[in-house]
């Protein structure tokens, strides 16, 4: 086999190659149906405040199958719901600052009627709707702790 030959042939593997790359999957099947193009183009809604017979809250902690442990800052931990509507398409976390109904028929109870992203937090504290303790942008919710005192109990001598 003459040097020409391998080149002819090394050309139909190049060619070949070229033509095996795998298509794109364009397909809206699966979880692609939620991932959208992600521009990072946030659209601005309107602030939605508070009614009667709704509070604004703090997440606690998620407790699973749409529930989670909310801290209303009438200064009472209940249990909310999220609503139907808001499940599997808003994902509310702890630290998350919630707009909850209160149910008539049981104190206890709430559901989550909206979420806000940090910005409307920060813009509804700076309206005076949050209380001032209230932490944005933050996980873990200390509901009657006070950040004075860093000690935990334990004494580090030097080496």
């Amino acid at each position: 086999v003459g040097p020409t030959a391998s080149r002819q042939w090394r050309r139909r593997q190049e060619e070949h190659a070229e033509a095996a790359t795998m298509p794109k999957n364009k397909g809206k099947g699966g979880k692609n149906r939620r991932r959208g193009k992600n521009d990072g183009e946030e659209n601005k809604r309107e602030l939605e405040f508070k009614e009667d017979g709704q509070e604004y809250a703090q997440v606690v902690r998620m407790l699973g199958n749409g529930r989670l442990e909310a801290y209303c800052f009438d200064g009472v931990t209940r249990l909310a719901h999220i609503r139907g509507k808001m499940r599997k398409k808003v994902w509310v976390g702890a630290g998350d600052i919630i707009l909850v109904s209160l149910r008539d028929y049981q104190d206890g109870k709430v559901d989550v009627i909206h979420k806000y992203n940090a910005d409307e937090a920060r813009s509804l504290k700076a309206y005076g709707e949050l209380p001032d303790n209230a932490r944005i942008n933050e996980t873990s919710v200390d509901i009657a702790m006070d950040d004075d005192h860093d000690d935990c109990g334990f004494e580090f001598d030097d080496i």
